[in-house]
């Protein structure tokens, strides 16, 4: 499930909103959207009351009158509806009524979190569908029954599959990287996956914020180490496999490869049994997962919407794409070193054991200890670290057994090429001494010629308990569903390990023995109809002549024209745009930019803030010189930006990424880029630039080998070549992980405090707001507010409490129930703080209640977070300022 990296402040439940159906609270807010289309999208916020739990929602529509189908979007585990809005817009622009919603315990709405408990997170579906049949836009079946589908990714995803169960009136569903049944996925085989269960619980906010059984289910497994009976049957309790002979609605399923939480078996066993009910299916294994990875966004909410227009609106002529599609990696970007994607298509649904074919393997009965306490764990995937899983196809993975602690066969060097697609099962005898049950994890590697180069494809590993092992038993094993292509040349590597960092294993210590059975075979699928997709025409190829020729018809063109005079006033300042416009091409009234101006002076930090079409990057590359203004004036350093402009020396960018030879190291990139500028070697301050950028010795390894941080990293080193005196940063920190998000930040600082400038296009708002010193929000291609980062967010009705003693939780409940307190909410990461929203009453008479409660205050004052401040802007500008 998704992990939410910040909780929202919870709003009190509304006391006596207990009712049969949704109940409307206020009459909402409508906001136009800007879009790309002719026809922008309008949202409508409204809270929903569902048997005592408020629920924040949004319903979007665009163009004109008439009926239409309508989409629920579900969001993933410890996210909001927020996180759905670009592929709401999408819908709606596609002619359907889109509603999200925040789930209950995240966002803004209340309730406590039940793990899509039928009766609270599965029922609070049926309600907005009995919404959505009121609505006089919702194309009706009958009375009561709009025509809808419902999709989302990983708790969003299952709670299609689960209204799809349970609601008679879900016509078409479209759930992604989710789970069939959550208690085989989290206690495969009777094996307790603590780490994805435990980050579990803490992005939901802790244990406490969610249903007390489940609370206590989690803790007692968790204590004991392994599942009992009780906690495996509530989890399928509020499991889609527990409806799964009632979903008979087309269901397009998607699943992603490096997913060591919901593995392909779950997307696997829900194609089955929806299938077996006589349902159209399709299966989609994307190439990311909750391991990182691609999550070809694009793509998949393309087929989503055809999806849907094929099983909502009826369309015949609409395809909804392949019965089984595969990606796959299929080499290197020339340009970047990135994983090259292609598809590979069946026009049917091979399953996971389709086309076995049988790898001898070899080895010896061999002993294997699981030491005291499980430590050390061997390392297979680690959440949050699976970034490198999507590399095993490049040769690049990580993995850990410890010896003594594992067991291995091998198979004899591949005579061919070998494409794994779906399971490999091995038939294994075991026998246990110190313990009648065994505990073990099962991996295949891919081994290169050399016998030490190995990879674990998809970074995953099969866990599995066997009881009865004291006398000895023969067991057939399942190993990960993955696809992945063995080399000729290459060996197959069974290895069975007694630990993994992943899961829980047996603290005492024990003794296994492991050797093959008779036939000594690994079955491996191999669906030789799976076929892949021909590699397209790299665009350079056809491209780069075009471009040289546009490129030298711009410059002749630019040369003449008259270019103003430096103005000496501003000599000194980086950046000054007065009445920037920028009109969309085509277009005689449709701006990007509209009368833009803000200047930028020296040591600033400045983060551009806005919505998707705000106009930022459209900003960013005028100031480049790469497209030219239709109105206004750019100034860096006084003089007047024009492609080419000698002043542009003085700027270093990072724009839409940057583009590195994937064979050389970053030392070897970065020289070859200096030489290409023609400036003198010793004006390239590389040194300084790395020593900011942090790269250390990944310098001198080869880029193809480089996480995306360290390539964003390279990215910004190129940028800050020559130390230019103003840096422009466009989203630096896409597809880093937290502790890289943390490492790019201050990298930015550092730049700064050394007299530079930095401008930084972001939509991380909690990273803007501790890096940046200045902000400059846009909104639909205008500016809404421009100054310091303090200035903007220091107004709001929020105040921060200190006390001496802290405030427990039932000294915080006593000032939420305060007459014209809002909310009262401990502070996140401040010892002692309370979070007070006032709804009435005003500071003075706050203080004088805590006085009264003998609460020893050490402070009290205004705290608004950049979110609410910035949501706060782009509300008052989109109020004022009406579609563009």
């Amino acid at each position: 499930m998704k992990l939410r990296k910040s909780r929202s402040r919870r709003s009190r439940v509304l006391v006596g909103a207990a009712a049969a159906i949704a109940v409307l609270l206020g009459a909402g807010t409508w906001t136009a959207v800007a879009s790309d289309g002719p026809a922008p999208v309008h949202r409508e916020d409204r809270v929903m009351a569902v048997d005592g739990v408020s629920l924040d929602t949004s319903y979007f529509t665009a163009g004109g009158g008439g009926r239409r189908p309508a989409v629920l979007i579900g969001h993933g585990f410890g996210g909001s509806k927020a996180d759905v809005k670009g592929q709401a817009e999408k819908l709606a622009r596609d002619g359907y009524a889109v509603l999200t919603w925040s789930a209950r315990g995240f966002g803004k709405s209340t309730g406590k979190i039940g793990l899509n408990d039928p009766a609270g997170e599965v029922k609070d579906v049926s309600r907005m569908i009995d919404w959505l049949a009121a609505r006089p836009e919702v194309q009706l079946d009958k009375a009561g029954d709009p025509r809808v589908g419902v999709t989302g990714a990983s708790y969003g995803g299952a709670v299609s599959l689960l209204a799809a169960g349970y609601d008679q009136r879900v016509d078409a569903i479209a759930p992604q990287i989710t789970y069939w049944n959550l208690a085989d996925a989290l206690f495969p085989d009777g094996v307790f996956k603590k780490l994805w269960a435990g980050i579990f619980i803490n992005s939901g906010g802790g244990c406490a914020h969610f249903e007390k059984q489940l609370c206590d289910m989690y803790q007692r497994v968790a204590v004991a180490g392994k599942p009992d009976a009780a906690a495996t049957t509530m989890l399928e309790a509020r499991s889609p496999s527990a409806v799964g002979s009632r979903i008979k609605v087309p269901a397009l399923i998607v699943q992603g490869q490096t997913d060591s939480l919901f593995p392909l078996g779950q997307a696997d066993a829900a194609a089955k049994a929806i299938g077996a009910n006589g349902a159209p299916v399709a299966v989609d294994w994307i190439a990311g997962g909750h391991d990182g990875g691609d999550r070809e966004t694009n793509r998949i909410d393309g087929r989503i919407s055809d999806w849907f227009g094929r099983y909502l609106k009826g369309d015949k002529g609409t395809g909804t794409g392949p019965a089984f599609r595969v990606t796959r990696t299929g080499g290197v970007s020339s340009t970047d070193g990135s994983a090259q994607l292609r598809g590979a298509s069946s026009g049917s649904y091979p399953g996971l054991v389709s086309g076995d074919r049988t790898i001898a393997l070899t080895g010896r009965e061999q002993s294997v200890e699981n030491p005291a306490g499980a430590n050390p764990p061997a390392i297979s995937a680690v959440p949050g670290v699976g970034a490198l899983s999507q590399l095993s196809g490049l040769g690049v993975g990580l993995s850990l057994d410890f010896p003594g602690q594992y067991a291995r066969f091998d198979s004899a060097p591949l005579k061919e090429n070998l494409r794994i697609t779906g399971t490999p099962t091995v038939k294994v005898r075991v026998k246990s001494e110190g313990s009648d049950e065994t505990v073990l994890f099962g991996k295949v590697y891919d081994v290169g010629p050399d016998g030490k180069q190995q990879v674990l494809p998809s970074q995953l590993v099969a866990p599995v308990r066997i009881t009865g092992t004291s006398a000895g038993k023969t067991v057939e094993l399942t190993l990960p569903a993955v696809d992945h292509q063995v080399d000729a040349g290459h060996r197959l590597r069974l290895v069975f390990a007694s630990t993994d960092l992943g899961y829980a294993s047996p603290a005492a210590p024990a003794t296994y023995s492991i050797a093959l059975d008779g036939s000594g075979g690994l079955s491996v699928p191999t669906d030789v109809a799976v076929k892949t997709a021909a590699a397209a025409l790299p665009w350079w190829v056809w491209g780069l002549p075009a471009l040289a020729a546009l490129i030298a018809a711009g410059l002749l063109v630019s040369r003449r024209k008259t270019v103003p005079a430096p103005d000496p006033e501003l000599a000194e300042v980086p950046l000054q745009i007065t009445d920037l416009a920028k009109k969309y091409s085509k277009s005689s009234d449709r701006y990007a930019v509209r009368d833009l101006s803000f200047r930028v002076e020296k040591g600033q930090v400045l983060g551009l803030l806005g919505p998707n079409g705000a106009g930022k990057t459209t900003t960013l590359r005028m100031l480049m010189g790469l497209i030219t203004p239709d109105g206004g004036d750019i100034r860096v350093f006084g003089h007047s930006i024009q492609p080419g402009s000698p002043v542009l020396s003085r700027v270093g960018a990072f724009v839409e990424g940057a583009g590195f030879l994937p064979h050389l190291t970053g030392r070897e990139n970065l020289d070859l880029y200096w030489k290409a500028t023609g400036r003198p070697d010793e004006d390239s301050h590389v040194e300084d630039a790395l020593r900011i950028a942090g790269l250390g010795d990944a310098l001198e390894r080869a880029v193809r080998t480089y996480s995306q941080g360290m390539r964003q990293r390279l990215a910004i080193a190129q940028a800050m070549l020559g130390m230019p005196d103003l840096l422009i940063l466009d989203e630096p920190t896409n597809g880093l992980d937290p502790p890289q998000i943390r490492e790019m930040r201050d990298v930015m600082i550092r730049y700064a405090a050394e007299g530079r400038t930095v401008i930084v296009s972001s939509h991380l708002l909690a990273e803007v707001e501790q890096s940046c010193t200045h902000l400059v929000v846009m909104d639909r291609g205008r500016l809404i507010q421009a100054g310091p980062v303090a200035e903007i967010t220091g107004s709001g009705d929020t105040l921060l409490v200190t006390a001496e003693t802290g405030f427990t939780e039932v000294l915080a409940e006593k000032v939420a129930a305060l007459p014209g307190i809002g909310s009262a909410v401990q502070a996140p990461g401040i010892d002692g703080g309370l979070l007070v929203r006032l709804d009435g009453a005003s500071p003075a008479a706050l203080i004088a209640e805590l006085v009264r409660l003998d609460v020893p205050l050490t402070a009290v004052g205004p705290h608004r977070r950049l979110e609410d401040a910035f949501l706060t802007l782009i509300g008052a500008g989109e109020m004022a300022g009406g579609s563009v």
